[in-house]
């Protein structure tokens, strides 16, 4: 959502006041508000009454300058609060208002960049020796034979982020989330995003093994603001569960990762049974995260789409509804009552669809589900959801209807997907018109109950 404001940022350019507090990177919408006073007064009626906070803001890259956020006041006389960049709050004497810095943040979703070569260092052999040959392949961005491996349909064309989008080491990791003000994170592999389309099931579990191995020592030791996704090989349920288990004392590891993209078998089918029963065992959470994929399995069959706007679109959200009705459909919720489920990377605009859409199936099809003894609602506001991508409405506060009709407030947890390109930087979400007490929840208070910080 920020990289097209790379250029500025690259040249030391502070963020638009405009989009400080508020929206952070819609050209569009800063010509719009530039070219109609008047549709931004009409605009900024239909927010809430509640003024958003005064913060410092944060550059693109890092860099944090101090300017006169984008915020809401009231005018004498007014019943409906209006926008003014120029404006500033006026604070009682001793009141402090909450900034970036005086919330605890929890990003939720951060991605590091595994190195094959490293890998090599905790695999037995033979696959030791095939990832130091993958490491000699020139990298792509999450494109890796072997590992990562994609079915590229696109047409190519120059443009995007001109910033690094890899993280490589732990220090380097916390540098960048001390510029983002974020307190604690989860931490989610790059390359192995894809571990489900990995064809040799020895392969996959041998993997995900070394990398587990490799983030405790590497990563989990060293910062220990960093926590990590034991991340699990779907094609080999028990080699998964017996790593949940094997790392069941290093409480740095706070939930189970498991990859949705190019999945053959959805995480409904009690094939997965294993590993529901080693996390609830050792007292952690299932994350399912996505990544665009073309694959030839549900839902992943999008060769028929020309572009990445279309498959971008689609993938993730489609990845997440797929395994949310499979689960709920094999009563997963009701079979594994202590297990916590969230769903990673597909923003939430989703998740009131499928609510209201299997409560209707529910009232006619309740005999195929006998388990269920509630509405699939009820088990779905269950779940927790990470915000990233979130999504941007012409009117913001149509983001808080939004989260109203999941219980969002308590269900969704801050994410920006930091360092890849579309990365929502936390400045976003927490200048978005929700309530102190919700926002405060969103941006680290859920994520601490989900995952069990220690904080």
């Amino acid at each position: 959502m920020i990289d097209h404001l790379a250029a500025a940022a690259a040249a030391g350019a502070a963020l638009p006041g405009a989009l400080a507090a508020g929206r952070e990177g819609s050209v569009g919408d800063v010509e719009h508000r530039s070219a109609s006073a008047a549709r931004d007064e009409h605009r900024a009626a239909t927010l809430d009454s509640e003024p958003l906070e005064l913060v410092t803001a944060v550059h693109v890259e890092g860099s944090r300058r101090p300017h006169r956020a984008y915020h809401m006041i009231s005018r004498a006389g007014d019943s409906e609060p209006w926008m003014s960049v120029e404006a500033e709050l006026q604070t009682k004497p001793g009141e402090e208002r909450e900034t970036l810095e005086s919330l605890t943040i929890v990003d939720a979703d951060v991605h590091i960049h595994e190195d094959p070569g490293e890998l090599a260092e905790f695999a037995d052999p033979p696959w030791d020796v095939g990832l130091r040959e993958i490491a000699k392949v020139e990298e792509r961005y999450l494109d890796l034979p072997g590992i990562s491996p994609r079915a590229e349909y696109r047409v190519p064309f120059p443009g995007g982020s001109n910033r690094r989008q890899i993280v490589t080491s732990a220090a380097e990791l916390r540098t960048g989330l001390d510029e983002l003000h974020v307190n604690q994170a989860v931490l989610f592999p790059d390359h192995l995003l894809s571990l489900a389309m990995v064809r040799d099931p020895s392969f996959a579990a041998t993997l995900a093994r070394s990398y587990n191995q490799w983030l405790y020592e590497r990563w989990l030791t060293v910062e220990r603001s960093l926590n990590g996704a034991l991340v699990i090989a779907p094609q080999d349920p028990a080699a998964g569960a017996a790593d949940i288990r094997r790392h069941a004392d290093h409480r740095q590891f706070v939930c189970v990762y498991l990859p949705a993209s190019g999945l053959k078998i959805l995480y409904g089918h009690e094939w997965y049974d294993p590993i529901y029963e080693a996390a609830v065992e050792t007292g952690r959470p299932i994350a399912i995260h996505s990544v665009e994929a073309v694959y030839p399995a549900f839902p992943f069959q999008l060769e028929g789409f020309r572009t990445s706007l279309a498959v971008h679109t689609i993938s993730h959200p489609f990845a997440m509804m797929a395994n949310m009705i499979s689960m709920l459909e094999t009563g997963v919720p009701v079979r594994f009552p202590d297990l916590r489920i969230a769903f990673m990377e597909a923003g939430t605009a989703w998740v009131p669809f499928m609510v209201e859409r299997l409560d209707k199936e529910y009232t006619e099809r309740r005999r195929e589900v006998p388990f269920l003894q509630e509405r699939p609602s009820h088990y779905i506001k269950r779940f927790f959801f990470g915000t990233q991508p979130i999504e941007e409405p012409e009117r913001r506060a149509d983001i808080v209807k939004l989260y109203d009709l999941f219980d969002g407030e308590n269900q969704a947890m801050f994410a920006s997907d930091w360092p890849h390109h579309d990365f929502d930087h936390p400045q976003h979400v927490f200048g978005l018109p929700f309530s102190a007490e919700a926002r405060r929840k969103i941006m680290g208070g859920n994520a601490i109950r989900f995952f069990g910080l220690d904080v």
